[in-house]
């Protein structure tokens, strides 16, 4: 069994509580990985199976120890103690690792996607794998990518029917800067924020609204603090698995090799379980007394005229080929 020595560059006082300030894999083969999402979403459940099939694989000789829930911080901490070894990877949205790895916004350009299947044909092809190699030169291996889901605005000041409906809401996005750029191209006023501020921010009329998947609005149970959901799926968003990839790479080549099949297990299994909850999570809400308003196709032929300066601006930022390449695969 191979095991990697590694000295990370720093450990917070909670990592150092956890035990995870220690070398990662010193006299232990056991895999840490933090998350923010819930115990609850799919997306921590598809890591207890990818926990389950890797000691399977391996006999119980490599396993994998889960943090979801935010117990070791929001995302942006998490993708810093990935990136320094203190984890050994974690399960986020995209958007997080795009300050680290800015053609990974070329997946965001705004309503490009008119479906999941369309999403998982871009990441499962060659768009996929040229974004694998930007995450190694960055430091991390890639290990899946699962659904998070088309994103949809939520918001306590009224429904949203026009593209002048939008107009000056305070909206909390990802640190995502496509993302922000969209907002302010329709007229809302973006604000960048953790997750894990956002209820409060929300309870306390800081800010009018936010946009996230069904399934997140419900299992963070921002309906408690909002009135009005739309369906504007104005971005398709992943969430991806990544681990260090120096520690990845110091597993001998049957453990990466498993660490890779017991994933596979667990995202084919996500994507599924996600494409069903999805409308569930919808109705949930609806149920709850959240107000629906569905966007129309002439509103959003219009969202998508305003946004379009943010794909040229795109297209200077991160360079032409990757957001053509992105544009050809979606037939956009």
């Amino acid at each position: 069994m191979t095991t990697t020595t590694r000295t990370t560059r720093y450990a917070t006082p909670l990592l150092l509580a956890l035990g995870l300030g220690a070398p990662l894999m010193a006299g232990a083969d056991t895999l840490r990985f933090g998350g923010n999402f819930t115990d609850d979403h799919s997306s921590s459940r598809a890591m207890e199976i990818f926990q389950e099939r890797l000691a399977e694989r391996t006999d119980g000789d490599l396993t994998a120890q889960l943090f979801p829930n935010m117990q070791l911080g929001g995302a942006g901490e998490n993708v810093d103690q990935v990136s320094s070894g203190a984890i050994m990877g974690t399960w986020i949205g995209i958007s997080y690792l795009s300050r680290t790895v800015p053609e990974l916004e070329a997946l965001s350009l705004p309503f490009a996607f008119d479906s999941r299947e369309d999403a998982f044909a871009l990441i499962d092809g060659e768009v996929g794998e040229l974004l694998d190699e930007k995450l190694a030169e960055a430091g991390f291996t890639a290990l899946g990518y699962m659904e998070l889901g088309f994103r949809h605005v939520t918001n306590s000041v009224r429904p949203l029917e026009s593209v002048a409906d939008f107009q000056d809401l305070k909206i909390r996005l990802q640190p995502n800067q496509t993302h922000l750029d969209t907002f302010r191209a329709i007229g809302a006023n973006p604000v960048s924020m953790d997750i894990n501020e956002v209820y409060g921010a929300l309870q306390q009329g800081v800010l009018d609204g936010q946009e996230n998947p069904y399934s997140i609005i419900s299992t963070k149970r921002l309906d408690e603090v909002q009135e009005y959901l739309s369906d504007t799926g104005h971005f398709y968003d992943y969430i991806v698995v990544v681990a260090n990839r120096d520690t990845f790479e110091g597993l001998d080549e049957a453990e990466q090799q498993a660490v890779m099949a017991a994933m596979d297990e667990a995202v084919a299994w996500q994507r599924e379980t996600a494409a069903e909850e999805d409308a569930a999570a919808r109705e949930t809400l609806i149920e709850r007394g959240m107000q629906f308003t569905p966007i129309s196709d002439e509103t959003r032929s219009a969202l998508r005229d305003a946004s379009q300066g943010v794909v040229d601006d795109l297209r200077e930022k991160i360079g032409a080929e990757i957001v053509d390449r992105v544009l050809e695969e979606l037939g956009s």
